[in-house]
């Protein structure tokens, strides 16, 4: 039997042609399909493949020969290693517009959609510091970057975010560029005290150690959040890192949980208030929302109220409409129609989303919301149409996944007169319009830009029956 013909894994003078899936750019390279991990679309570099699938492989940069003109210089020191943040190289309004074409080629391409109107993608005007929540990881076993060896550390404690592709594995961070730079003044604080009193960092394979997980929620009008999560309960310590936050920071809410399961979800974990408020508030659109450790929320809110105005504008919602949300949440998009709508319906899979909801429902003295729990596919059917009427308008915003089959088959079969699809992956949003196109037809299409510094976008679309 004759050697297998080793596959070449280096390239060299190749240029990067467009932007591809997961923030990669794209080379044809001998009409094979290569995602650069780091690159811009105008680079002429030299290649190294370093995994490759059936109908495509990935590569890294070795050599930068001709940078493209989009190309800037990164503002984050953990660029290229923290994962996030992928084009921090890529100016600002070519990101824009590469989110714009992106969510218009996925219509086109994928959905084979026609689209009356595509209106500019709405931008940020801030594209740093914009988040309004972080989650940490406390590990034993932290990240090492190329020039660190261990014989040279004091310890291998760490506070930060996973290293790509390593669950074992937790990158050391000193300053992020996404949350209120107060931020990275409460983590490196609480870093260096558990640091300083020699407190235990978890191992996250063996499920041992005291210091677990940070996260902190903020909002615009400055009440910070400070939720601290621990693997087990050291009274002792517990008090004393404790105080020292609420001596240091004074946060509107200090809040722990003891997360002793083995992930680090804590969904199912009860928060304790330790000072202060339980919950702080956000206001969107004119209405307020109550926003505690384990509530969804957009992360991004002066980007998610020019977002739900978009939607707003293309619902067009009247007094004596009736409106569906599905996929609700925490009950946004349903509180935002009831203002405007005869009554306003939603529903979400998870309880505690449906729980917040009745309560932001409450809190803005609206009393025609009604708000179900149950997974969209079992529940949107002939009973749930005839128990809440002939919706008006139908507003969706669901999962990256999309909507079931089933779902979108009884759109097409409840023939509701509008429908407005808020979508965070235009590839599935695509592929569930291209189920209705015998009923509908896509009138308008909106693209928002929530996550700068990233290759994610929204996309807003308005279908009108034909």
């Amino acid at each position: 039997m004759g050697r297998r013909k080793e596959k070449q894994k280096h390239y060299n003078n190749i240029e990067l042609v467009a932007a591809g899936g997961e923030g990669h750019a794209l080379a044809k390279i001998e009409g094979k399909v290569i995602f650069v991990k780091y690159g811009a679309p105008g680079d002429v570099v030299d290649l190294e493949i370093v995994g490759r699938k059936k109908k495509f492989s990935l590569a890294k940069i070795t050599q930068l020969h001709h940078a493209s003109p989009i190309r800037i210089e990164p503002f984050c020191n953990h660029y290229g290693t923290c994962g996030g943040c992928k084009w921090q190289h890529i100016d600002y309004k070519s990101q824009l517009s590469l989110k714009n074409q992106w969510a218009h080629d996925c219509l086109q391409r994928i959905g084979k959609l026609d689209v009356t109107e595509v209106l500019p993608i709405v931008g940020a005007e801030q594209t740093q510091f914009y988040r309004n929540k972080m989650e940490y990881t406390f590990s034993n076993k932290r990240w090492l970057y190329d020039h660190e060896s261990l014989a040279d550390l004091d310890h291998t404690n760490a506070l930060g975010f996973h290293a790509p592709g390593r669950f074992d594995k937790v990158l050391s961070i000193q300053h992020c560029g996404l949350q209120d730079d107060l931020g990275n003044t409460i983590r490196n604080f609480v870093y260096e005290f558990c640091i300083e009193h020699a407190f235990t960092f978890y191992d996250l394979k063996e499920h041992t150690g005291l210091m677990r997980n940070l996260m902190l929620r903020n909002t615009r009008k400055g009440d910070w959040m400070i939720n601290v999560i621990f693997a087990k309960d050291e009274p002792e310590n517990r008090i004393l890192l404790l105080d020292a936050i609420q001596k240091k920071f004074s946060p509107a809410a200090l809040n722990y949980c003891i997360n002793e399961k083995l992930n680090d979800s804590t969904f199912d974990q009860t928060f304790i208030s330790y000072h202060g408020v339980f919950e702080i508030q956000e206001e969107l659109n004119g209405l307020k929302f109550n926003i505690s450790p384990k509530s969804f929320f957009q992360t991004n809110p002066v980007q998610a109220e020019k977002l739900y105005q978009v939607a707003l504008d293309f619902a067009e919602i009247t007094k004596n409409d009736v409106v569906y949300d599905l996929y609700c949440g925490t009950g946004t998009i349903t509180c935002l129609a009831a203002k405007k709508a005869k009554k306003a319906i939603g529903v979400e899979i998870v309880d505690e989303a449906i729980e917040a909801a009745n309560v932001n429902a409450n809190l803005n003295q609206l009393t025609n919301t009604t708000f179900l729990v149950g997974d969209m596919k079992d529940v949107f059917n002939t009973t749930f149409y005839d128990q809440h009427g002939q919706p008006d308008v139908i507003i969706t915003d669901p999962p990256r996944s999309g909507m079931h089959p089933s779902v979108v088959a009884y759109l097409a079969e409840i023939k509701c007169p509008k429908i407005v699809y808020v979508s965070c992956n235009p590839a599935t949003q695509a592929r569930d319009l291209a189920m209705l196109t015998e009923v509908y037809q896509v009138n308008k299409s909106q693209a928002v830009d929530m996550f700068p510094q990233t290759h994610h976008v929204e996309n807003v679309v308005l279908l009108s029956l034909r």
